[in-house]
């Protein structure tokens, strides 16, 4: 009987050792693949993915630094929440957008092209995620303290490898020389409208500075940390992660091969030769799958890089979608 049961021991011992293995070749093999699947797409990509709950994290070049562009834009928001959380300012709070502080972008810039425009707190929070606008992005920004305060908030909360050094406009006039204000949005909206190879030309000197950087897998440690409360009261996590579900931009990266009517939260970010998307998608069982791809020093057009992204969450998602994994 003894020996029977040091027999079964030895056999469940086995398995235990064996399970870890095998899935970590299944990992690996996973991780080869899409890299040989988005080479030609992009000049050099990072992911990182991971279930909330589940402590298996799914990466490829995870700790290497990467220009997040806009999708900096939702640790910004979680500390101006933090804010508001904490009664030092309100979502129903109106702000003044005077001229003068305008950065190009889709709505405030390009619309609002008289002097005397005011908006809400929760106003700017929404055009920032959903459009990337970058007025918004800004005035929210100054309300969450500024770049310096939301680096060290993150830090405080453990999170490491992830900078925030600019506004959009030090991004904006670094990058391609604009100056921020009415004046000069005719100067960015010809720029963009009349070449967009320069627009989504890179930079290999702008990627290779330490502004503005975050590691796909501290992009992703920030994500499941929001989601599972460890940042945000639930009222306030939730107010995010809704205004994150109504983004528009990038319909062609982390959302572009899911199945429809998949459920995605997620926020994008695109400079130079820069594309990125950051977020959560909704699995079929409704685990949640956090996820972070960035790319940068692609010479290819933009819908390839989009692809690239594309390509990656679709295969994550079928991995954990296979057999309830």
């Amino acid at each position: 009987m003894k020996r029977l049961a040091a027999l079964l021991g030895g056999m469940v011992l086995g398995l235990m050792l064996v399970v870890p293995v095998q899935a970590a070749d299944k990992q690996l093999d996973l991780v080869k693949r899409l890299g040989a699947i988005t080479r030609p797409l992009v000049g050099k990509i990072g992911f990182a993915a991971q279930v909330l709950g589940e402590k298996e994290i799914i990466s490829l070049n995870g700790d290497d630094p990467f220009p997040m562009a806009s999708a900096y834009k939702v640790a910004m928001a979680a500390k101006a929440l933090k804010r508001i959380q904490d009664g030092e300012l309100s979502l129903n709070q109106m702000v003044e957008v005077p001229p003068q502080r305008y950065v190009f972008s889709d709505i405030i810039a390009t619309n609002f092209i008289h002097p005397g425009l005011s908006l809400s707190i929760a106003n700017l929070m929404e055009v920032m995620i959903t459009h990337s606008d970058n007025t918004a992005t800004d005035m929210v920004l100054e309300l969450a303290g500024g770049p310096a305060q939301v680096t060290r908030w993150l830090k405080d909360n453990r999170i490491e490898g992830f900078r925030i050094d600019r506004p959009t406009e030090g991004l904006m006039r670094d990058f391609y020389g604009l100056e921020s204000g009415l004046a000069n949005m005719g100067q960015a909206i010809a720029l963009n409208r009349d070449k967009p190879d320069v627009v989504a030309a890179p930079k290999l000197a702008f990627e290779a500075d330490a502004l503005d950087k975050a590691s796909p897998k501290a992009m992703l440690r920030f994500l499941v940390m929001l989601a599972e409360g460890d940042l945000l009261d639930k009222q306030h996590t939730d107010y995010l992660l809704d205004v994150m579900s109504r983004t528009v931009t990038g319909p062609d990266r982390i959302k572009g091969l899911l199945p429809q009517g998949t459920p995605v939260a997620h926020k994008t970010g695109s400079i130079g030769g820069v594309a990125n998307d950051v977020g959560y998608i909704t699995l079929p069982d409704k685990r949640r799958l956090a996820i972070v791809v960035f790319t940068k020093s692609s010479q290819t057009a933009p819908p390839q890089r989009d692809r690239a992204i594309a390509e990656v969450a679709r295969t994550l998602f079928e991995y954990y979608a296979a057999s309830g994994r």
